[in-house]
């Protein structure tokens, strides 16, 4: 068995929760199966030299550049359809800075949350990245679980499991990097780990939440939830600081606080209706300022009529442009393409509809539309065919989520 509950600290701190990590790591080689169990008293625990490999002296670099201590704080941003993942760090002001962007090699899905277990869908929303997530024996070279699903996640029936931020450029649901790029994303992650804190954050997004983007996905039934990590994420890119996450009312609340002259800190339960609250002020006048700003542009791109971009049906994933040469067999399925003004029009849908288990929003519409092929007769066989199946998931019976939903939402 795995036992990590007696190490003593060193004067300094960082052993703890060295102790932590490395322990946590253990513990993912058992249950890959692929190392003896392991007793996590010391911190000589057996891991893969991929797993403590130093920064690339470059990456090294660039952080004292910026001022960033090597075990300061990271957060990890993902960006669906820009096939992007950025690494922010801390400076030694306690801000954020963006370190690095590293092109995603691979991610399945179309745009929008996962729901269910089989879907194919990446995760959206807000992790909270624990040491017990990190994998340094995946089959995928190195992996990080998202921890999918979290509060939001399991507050409103989604479900799945073993979603990664991993290497090998595979993906069924999870963020698929190069080997080269998930050794500096996991090295990053870890030095953060060794720096004393419990855990980092992963914020997952459809695309970079501007008034363009919002503009042109804005007949997109997913629009609402979208609202919704925007307020968050406009939270982090007002003041550079890591959003405080809660979850109350089956909806994500950020950088919450007990009102003035409050005798106890509000208590935040995913299903239950929220708590009397207020945002940090600080952190409300700079996220409001830009909350206006981006209406303003948002409100005159519509009223310019924006193109609005297409629905696609059965479109699985993505892949960064840069990939492209370098990958030419990890295809993208061939989607349908309902052009705006194709004479079909969506139905009324809730914001945050159900998939099917063929992983497709669109085919679950338009599926049974005259010489219209069903989900797995449109669908490529497998973009990634024969490869191994770590983070892959199979089908599960349907289901919904519950109706009346648009509440939850801000508008």
């Amino acid at each position: 068995m795995v036992y990590c509950g007696r190490r003593v600290p060193r004067p300094w701190g960082t052993a703890l929760i060295r102790a932590t990590l490395i322990c946590a790591l253990a513990f993912w080689a058992v249950v890959v199966g692929l190392a003896a169990p392991v007793l996590c008293f010391a911190e000589e625990a057996a891991l893969p030299e991929k797993a403590t490999r130093e920064l690339p002296p470059a990456l090294l670099a660039l952080q004292r550049q910026k001022n960033m201590p090597k075990h300061s704080a990271v957060i990890l941003r993902v960006f669906k359809e820009e096939g992007e993942l950025e690494a922010w760090k801390q400076d030694s002001t306690g801000h954020f800075q963006l370190l690095k962007t590293y092109p995603i090699c691979r991610w399945s899905g179309d745009l929008g949350p996962k729901i269910h277990e089989g879907d194919r869908q990446t995760p959206e929303g807000f992790y909270n990245i624990t040491p017990t997530l990190m994998n340094p024996n995946s089959n995928y070279y190195l992996a990080i679980n998202t921890g999918f699903p979290n509060a939001f996640d399991k507050a409103n029936g989604h479900d799945g499991t073993f979603l990664m931020i991993h290497g090998d450029c595979s993906s069924s649901g999870c963020f698929a990097m190069t080997d080269e790029q998930i050794a500096e994303i996991y090295g990053l992650a870890r030095d953060a780990l060794l720096g004393g804190r419990p855990s980092f954050q992963v914020q997952a997004y459809p695309f970079h939440m501007t008034p363009a983007n919002l503009a042109r996905h804005r007949t997109s039934p997913h629009m609402p939830f979208w609202k919704m990590l925007k307020v968050g994420n406009d939270h982090f890119e007002a003041t550079h600081l890591q959003p405080k996450v809660d979850v109350c009312g089956r909806r994500y609340v950020f950088d919450a606080q007990a009102p003035p002259h409050a005798t106890v800190a509000p208590v935040f339960d995913p299903n239950a209706q929220c708590p009397a609250y207020v945002v940090n002020p600080k952190i409300a006048q700079a996220a409001l300022a830009k909350q206006r700003a981006d209406d303003l542009e948002y409100m005159q791109l519509v009223k310019d009529d924006v193109p609005v971009a297409p629905i696609y049906s059965g479109l699985d994933g993505g892949m960064n442009g840069v990939f492209h040469a370098r990958y030419p067999w990890k295809i993208v399925p061939l989607a349908i393409v309902l052009q705006p003004g194709s004479g079909i029009e969506l139905p009324d849908l809730p914001p945050v509809p159900w998939a099917d288990k063929d992983g497709s929003l669109a085919n679950k519409i338009f599926g049974a539309l005259p010489k219209a092929k069903a989900a797995s007769q449109a669908h490529v066989a497998s973009t990634d065919a024969g490869s191994r199946k770590g983070g892959a998931e199979p089908a599960t019976t349907e289901s919904t989520l519950p109706p009346a939903i648009k509440h939850w939402f801000p508008n």
